[in-house]
């Protein structure tokens, strides 16, 4: 009959303890001391005939494992492995040269953050690979995996249900041990989404509460976990409605939720990445059930800000002027629904999918054609959404290269170039239907003074036939801009200051005679 090996946590029932032999868990703790006191619980759970081998990244294990000599199995097999890439993907192999690992019980114990560097892929590949190894060689391979950034960790493993029969974290929180299951599954049926409160005493893991012998059943759709900026004021609207002063302090709450509603209060346009990473961890670690509302109180979002918040996992983005009681209407509209998008695991991805073009005002024509290429071929950009391709015609009597002059592009993604008595220009990310008040930042003169003509594409399809034929442009067609343009300095004098441009006024130094008068 073949083994079943457990985890070192005693309490816990079966279905979250128990591990076959065929199979790959994955454990990840936040803390090394964490990691070290339960591997050597986990090993003195064992039976005594039980075949353990411990295989340590770059640690000197004799110092970290504590035997118990009443407990646990009669002999364990020590091995060292360098905390390199290397020494992972041949991991498997190396074992291979020493033991016949069939009915081992395997326990991974890997170096603090060394999983960080490795890309998602590779992680997926290692997965799968150790998990058919696994299966042919009939042991149980445990996985410890201690590290500072494991939100990160757990999201790329979060798709490897076909290559992990378990996924949990152990983390220390608020003076708390919280024990988080993503899915464990076993001979006794499979287990997800428990999070359960333990207590660490002489080296010893149980659960905070003994009673609790069966997959508890949660249900917090009620709930509402709001910044109490929201409310503007406003108290508590009923007994389920719980306010948070800080975004990070509602974050830590929602970290238990199972179906409540969360309300993240967003005030100034430097808070949208730390708020988009917190609705990325909760929608990928507690699921669909979540109802995530982003509230704008002041105007501080682009259009590019909310595809990304929405692309991190929120059901809704509030905008800034909708009055408090349009904004519970809206709350009260997205009860009982249930998130189905698709939320990539690494939010990198959705970064980079919602920042605009790394340049900024003139470009040359090549730099200028290839980046416009690049962005509308971008498949993780949304189709026909990527920005508008406008070429300007001067006006009578005024150069191309004076209109470059009065081109100031503020905005980082906004782009320039010149072609054949034309000033085309790529906006980012911006709609057709905003093309004029873009034009009135970016130019200090009304656009139909300097210009007599404009064409305009703002569809994918549109813009992909005009690259092909800007890129069949002679170079003599090309003209050079000034000096100063090509520089980007400012070329006049004026500012922007949110409603027109305004002359910006220069000092001036009066002649003094000796008798120190001023004329």
């Amino acid at each position: 009959m073949d083994p079943i090996f457990s985890i070192g946590i005693r309490s816990l029932w079966d279905e979250l303890r128990h591990m076959p032999t065929g199979g790959v868990w994955w454990l990840n703790t936040d803390r090394e001391n964490d990691a070290y006191s339960l591997i050597n619980q986990t090993i003195a759970q064992q039976n005594t005939e039980a075949n353990v081998a411990v295989i340590g990244m770059d640690l000197d294990l004799r110092s970290i494992l504590k035997l118990d000599k009443n407990r646990g199995p009669k002999e364990i097999r020590l091995f060292s492995m360098p905390n390199q890439r290397n020494s992972l993907y041949f991991f498997t192999r190396d074992l291979l040269c020493t033991i016949q690992p069939e009915n081992y019980f395997l326990i991974l114990l890997c170096a603090n953050n060394s999983w960080q560097n490795i890309p998602a892929l590779q992680i997926h590949q290692w997965l799968e690979k150790t998990h058919e190894w696994a299966k042919y060689q009939n042991c149980t391979l445990l996985v410890i995996n201690p590290g500072s950034n494991n939100d990160k960790q757990a999201s790329i493993l979060m798709s490897e249900y076909r290559s992990l029969f378990g996924l949990a974290s152990l983390r220390y929180q608020n003076g708390m041990h919280l024990y988080d299951v993503t899915w464990w599954c076993n001979e006794k049926g499979i287990s997800a989404r428990q999070q359960l409160v333990l207590h660490h005493h002489d080296d010893q893991w149980q659960l905070a509460k003994q009673e609790e012998t069966a997959v508890q059943p949660r249900s917090d759709e009620k709930r509402v976990l709001s910044n109490v900026v929201v409310l503007e004021g406003a108290p508590p609207l009923s007994e389920h409605w719980s306010l948070f002063k800080t975004n990070e302090a509602l974050f830590e709450e929602a970290r238990s939720s199972q179906a409540a509603t969360l309300i993240f209060s967003l005030a100034r346009n430097n808070q949208i990445d730390s708020i988009a990473r917190q609705v990325h961890i909760l929608r990928r670690q507690r699921g669909s059930n979540l109802k995530i509302i982003v509230r704008e109180s002041q105007a501080s979002l682009r259009a590019t800000d909310e595809r990304l918040l929405l692309g991190c996992g929120a059901n809704m983005v509030v905008p800034w002027n909708a009055p408090l009681s349009r904004c519970l209407t809206l709350i009260e509209s997205v009860q009982g629904q249930q998130f189905n998008r698709l939320v990539p695991e690494d939010i990198t991805t959705l970064l980079s999918m919602t920042q605009p073009l790394k340049l900024r005002g003139y470009q040359p024509w090549n730099v200028f054609c290839d980046a416009i290429s690049n962005m509308v071929n971008n498949q993780l950009l949304p189709p026909d959404g990527k920005g508008v391709l406008v070429a300007l015609r001067p006006a009578p009597g005024i150069r191309i290269e004076q209109a470059l002059t009065l081109c100031r592009p503020n905005r980082m993604g906004d782009i320039v170039s010149m072609s054949d008595n034309r000033l085309v220009m790529f906006l980012s990310f911006c709609r057709v239907n905003d093309l004029d008040t873009a034009l009135n930042h970016i130019f200090p003169l009304p656009t139909t003074d300097i210009f007599s003509n404009r064409m305009v594409w703002f569809e994918d399809n549109q813009i992909a036939a005009e690259l092909v034929q800007m890129r069949m442009l002679a170079p003599e067609k090309l003209p050079k801009p000034l000096p100063e343009t090509a520089k980007m300095e400012k070329v006049i004098n004026a500012e922007h200051d949110g409603t027109g441009w305004r002359r910006i006024p220069e000092p001036y130094c009066l002649f003094s005679d000796t008798t120190g008068r001023t004329s």
